[in-house]
């Protein structure tokens, strides 16, 4: 094989891994559930609280919380994909205080949970 041959196959070969590796991010991406959730109170969302209905409530990890005026993108956790779309939520703000339970629809498209005063 000349020259010429021995490098077209190897940058055919780099475009068919580059081609792969674009195939394997969009697959698990699309594994993934996301929303939204936007803070229009005046105190920072401490955590926030999920449960099934008629089951116990658990944390939502949020990190160190959200602002008051910001939105953020969360991702469910892969072990919760076995669960309903249908979730109940609540706030907890950094005064204790906590919202109304709220329930949404996670199979939504583009599910943006919005908490105000």
């Amino acid at each position: 094989m000349n020259f010429q041959g021995k490098l077209l196959k190897t940058a055919l070969l780099g475009i068919a891994f580059i081609f792969l590796s674009f195939t394997a991010v969009n697959a698990q991406s699309s594994d993934e559930f996301s929303f939204k959730v936007t803070n229009n109170t005046d105190t920072t969302i401490k955590k926030l609280l999920v449960a099934e209905a008629g089951k116990k409530y658990n944390y939502f990890d949020i990190g160190k919380g959200i602002a008051p005026g910001k939105t953020v993108l969360l991702v469910w956790d892969k072990s919760t994909n076995n669960q309903a779309c249908v979730q109940y939520f609540k706030a907890v703000y950094a005064d204790g205080s906590e919202s109304e339970p709220a329930k949404f629809d996670f199979c939504e498209d583009e599910l943006e949970l919005v908490f105000d005063n």
